[in-house]
């Protein structure tokens, strides 16, 4: 294991490696995510209180749950840059900031355009809407830090340090709804013991969630490759790549 992980902090066999898993993750995303749509939006049946309202929950549900993953992976990374100082983990960091604050993005616009009406309104301080917005202000932290310093080192470094702290923040956003009164209804999905959602709308909102991941996966790697490209333009085997 340990030698695949160094093997992996080579800067270009990170760059094929990703490239090769490319095609394979947006392949994997694109039937997931047709599937799930189609699934969810034609076929499961409508809920018994919220009606068709409810259909917004698969893009809305797996953006919130890549807000966290996308962050997580973006702080693991700048923390094995740091601890390691394996200078590819703060390329990888700099490629899911974007990507993360994305998928953030996406989860409070459609959580507000279900909360409108549902709650009556598109924005409520409530304590999982609040945490995911301070979640959306740590990405931008995290991507502007790194471009405020003329050192390209210091940016990765004050960056990571800031992405590492801010993940205190991901598990406040996941049991907010538990730990403070709130609007917004519990996990139905991600719990112990057996979901409370039926398989009719179970099924495409796990192929949703699926198609989501390799979705980051596809556009991670692509990322990660324009990154190491543009960190490593001096080294002779990108002269190369470019050249062939």
């Amino acid at each position: 294991m340990w030698r695949w992980f160094h093997r992996l902090a080579s800067p270009p066999h990170l760059y094929r490696t990703a490239g090769a898993l490319t095609p394979w993750f947006a392949f994997a995303a694109a039937i997931l995510i047709g599937y799930g749509l189609v699934d969810g939006l034609a076929f499961a049946p409508p809920d018994y209180q919220q009606g068709d309202a409810f259909r917004i929950i698969y893009v809305h549900a797996p953006s919130a749950w890549l807000s966290l993953f996308g962050y997580t992976a973006m702080a693991v990374a700048g923390a094995i840059a740091l601890i390691w100082r394996i200078k590819v983990g703060y390329a990888v960091a700099a490629a899911a900031a974007p990507i993360g604050a994305s998928f953030t993005l996406s989860a409070l616009v459609t959580g507000s355009l279900w909360g409108r009406p549902m709650w009556g309104t598109y924005w409520a301080w409530d304590p999982r809407l609040t945490s995911e917005l301070i979640l959306l202000f740590l990405y931008f932290g995290v991507i502007s830090l790194r471009k405020a310093f003329e050192d390209p080192g210091r940016g990765d470094r004050a960056s990571a340090l800031l992405g590492i702290v801010g993940v205190v923040n991901v598990p406040i956003v996941h049991f907010s709804v538990y730990w403070w009164n709130s609007l917004h209804q519990g996990g139905t999905v991600m719990r112990l013991g057996k979901p409370e959602m039926p398989g009719s709308m179970l099924w495409p909102l796990l192929a949703m969630l699926a198609g989501f991941m390799c979705f980051f996966g596809a556009v991670l790697c692509v990322r990660v490759r324009a990154e190491i490209l543009t960190r490593e333009r001096q080294s002779t085997w990108v002269r190369e790549v470019v050249a062939a």
